[in-house]
C-alpha cells in the first residue's frame, strides 16, 4: 500500500479520486537528499566539465581516467597502451587516495579501449594493481574517440568508508 502512495505522489492531482497532493502528504515530508562530496586530487588532469570523483553515501564514483602525466597536464603519456594504462591506474590511485580508499575498495570498473586489439596489453598492466586480492567486477569494450586521443580510459565505482 505504501508503494502505491509513493508512486501516486509523483503524479499528484492526476490520480483519480485523490485531491492534488493527497498522496504526497500521505507519504510524509520530503527527505533531505544525500550530500554529494566532490573529490579533486592534485596531479590529476581534468577538464572543467567533470569532477574526478564524487562520493554519495557509501559509494564513490570515479569519472573515466586516462593516462595523463602526474603533472596534471592535459596530454596523454607517450609509448602506447602499456604506459597509458600505467598512467591511468596511477591517476585512479591518486583519486582513491584522495577519497581515503585503495584498489581493494573498487567494486566495478569499465575499461574503454580505442582498439580491442589493445586488450591484452592493457590487461597485462591492469592485473598488477590487484595482486594479492580479488579484482573488482569489470567490463571492457572498444570505442573510438577517447579524450585527448587516448588508447585506454577506465571508470570505476568504489565502496566508500
Amino acid at each position: 500500500m505504501s508503494f502505491a502512495l509513493i508512486a501516486l505522489g509523483g503524479i499528484g492531482a492526476c490520480a483519480p479520486g485523490l485531491p492534488g497532493g493527497a498522496a504526497r502528504d500521505a507519504a510524509g515530508p520530503a527527505s533531505t537528499p544525500t550530500p554529494i562530496e566532490h573529490i579533486v586530487p592534485q596531479g590529476v588532469a581534468r577538464l572543467p566539465v567533470f569532477t574526478p570523483a564524487v562520493r554519495v553515501g557509501d559509494l564513490v564514483f570515479l569519472s573515466g581516467a586516462i593516462g595523463t602525466p602526474p603533472s596534471g597536464e592535459l596530454r596523454v603519456v607517450e609509448g602506447g597502451v602499456g604506459p597509458e594504462t600505467i598512467a591511468t591506474m596511477e591517476n585512479i590511485r591518486r583519486i582513491l587516495v584522495a577519497a581515503g580508499l585503495g584498489f581493494e575498495d573498487l567494486v566495478k570498473c569499465t575499461v574503454f579501449l580505442a582498439d580491442i586489439a589493445d586488450y591484452a596489453a592493457m590487461n597485462e598492466v591492469y592485473v598488477t594493481y590487484f595482486q594479492g586480492m580479488e579484482p573488482p567486477a569489470r567490463s571492457a569494450m572498444a570505442g573510438s574517440g577517447l579524450a585527448l586521443g587516448a588508447r585506454v580510459e577506465i571508470e570505476c565505482i568504489a565502496r566508500g568508508k
